[in-house]
């Protein structure tokens, strides 16, 4: 029997590359750099995906949409996490609550994070209150600190409806 509170964390890395803007959240933060990835390089979103699927023990992102694959090369990660909300939602459960961190020391994440939130809560449908983002450096630690990329850590909370 499927217990009613399911809790997931995911966790996603980025290097920075060629490019003008990184994609958090699906907003377009300005930058020096871009994101070296196969999709679009949400991290954020790419995490938060990897938390719903790993909630209900679905797997992970590679898994549903492996990197090989030539049909997400250049994709918007939103696609991903809309598959990702169907799935738990498939599964009778909703979101409760996801809390994220995202780990640089550029660009400045605060700025954004209002607008990010409400993107996320757009496409997930729930409210704004629902989803947490926190930003933090590593003190020029390791590869963020080296301004080389960008993490971001996610954990949440699914409710059985």
């Amino acid at each position: 029997m499927k217990a009613g509170i399911r809790m997931g964390s995911g966790f996603d890395v980025h290097a920075f590359g060629e490019g003008n803007f990184i994609t958090l959240g699906n907003i377009k933060v300005p930058h020096t750099h871009g994101f070296v990835a196969h999709s679009d390089g949400d991290v954020l979103i790419h995490a938060i995906c990897d938390a719903l699927l790993g909630a209900l023990a679905l797997g992970d992102i590679g898994q549903h949409f492996p990197p090989s694959d030539p049909q997400w090369k250049d994709c918007n990660s939103v696609v991903f996490l809309k598959h990702c909300h169907q799935l738990i939602q498939n599964q009778g459960y909703q979101i409760g609550n996801i809390d994220c961190t995202i780990i640089a020391e550029t660009p400045k994440i605060n700025p954004h994070v209002s607008a990010i939130q409400s993107r996320l809560a757009e496409i997930l449908n729930t409210e704004p209150n629902q989803i947490s983002i926190k930003a933090t450096t590593t003190e020029q630690l390791g590869f963020t600190g080296r301004k080389e990329g960008i993490a971001a850590q996610v954990v949440c909370l699914l409710l059985k409806q």
